[in-house]
């Protein structure tokens, strides 16, 4: 599968340059179909372009904010991606925008999976953007070397929706949209910062299983073509 590196100078012309591109593609989707979708990773990595983003003149009311993938814990803890996203993007210009969270209030995380996945298939499909994160050892979304539902994860067959993820170094029990959800996004984008990371991804398209480093499900098989975002 083709993927295309943008390199930026640094991470703020990368966050103001992703911005411009995300914009975008929220206001064409808005002009084609009345709304847009976007999925956003957690992370400090993003917090400059989730802060350029909600600045930009869109028509923000007809745009549904989600997370790509979500720790099991309330929307007020410090680890919550919600919280992130909720300090740092759904300000200013963008307060106009809904957001459809992972986390639920509900017995179980198999229960706030369930719950997720029918208010998102309401959303239609596929995602207008999706902003996917890496971490140091391949991972991204919630698919982590040996967790323990990853071949199911990231299994073409596995239809879309979101499931709950558990994996050592994940620390609390995760809920992920899953490889078919993610995979077929208008503009699918890899957003990583750093040599440390570009290292990691130049080992990640390299030979090897996708279980060990399982962004490499993203590089290999999906469907959309893959723009990486990157800075030192």
């Amino acid at each position: 599968m083709s993927a295309e590196m943008h390199e930026f100078k640094d991470g703020a012309a990368l966050a103001e340059g992703l911005a411009d591109k995300v914009s975008a593609t929220l206001s064409d989707a808005i002009a084609a179909r009345g709304r847009a979708t976007i999925a956003v990773s957690g992370g400090s990595t993003p917090k400059a372009f989730f802060k350029a983003l909600s600045s930009r003149d869109i028509d923000w009311s007809k745009v549904t904010v989600t997370l790509v993938d979500e720790r099991f814990v309330p929307a007020d803890n410090p680890r919550s991606n919600h919280l992130l996203v909720a300090d740092n993007l759904l300000q200013g210009k963008a307060k106009a925008a809904g957001f459809l969270p992972l986390y639920r209030d509900a017995g179980s995380a198999e229960e706030a999976a369930k719950i997720a996945s029918a208010d998102a298939a309401s959303l239609g499909h596929p995602f207008d953007v999706a902003i996917l994160g890496m971490g140091t050892d391949g991972h991204t979304a919630s698919f982590f070397p040996r967790g323990n539902r990853l071949a199911e994860a990231i299994s073409a067959a596995t239809p879309r929706g979101v499931i709950t993820m558990e994996a050592e170094g994940a620390g609390e029990t995760r809920l992920t949209f899953t490889f078919a959800s993610l995979q077929d996004a208008r503009l699918l984008v890899l957003h990583i910062e750093g040599q440390g990371k570009k290292d990691v991804l130049a080992a990640a398209q390299a030979d090897g299983p996708e279980e060990d480093m399982p962004i490499r499900a993203i590089l290999r098989r999906a469907a959309t073509p893959l723009d990486i975002y990157w800075a030192p």
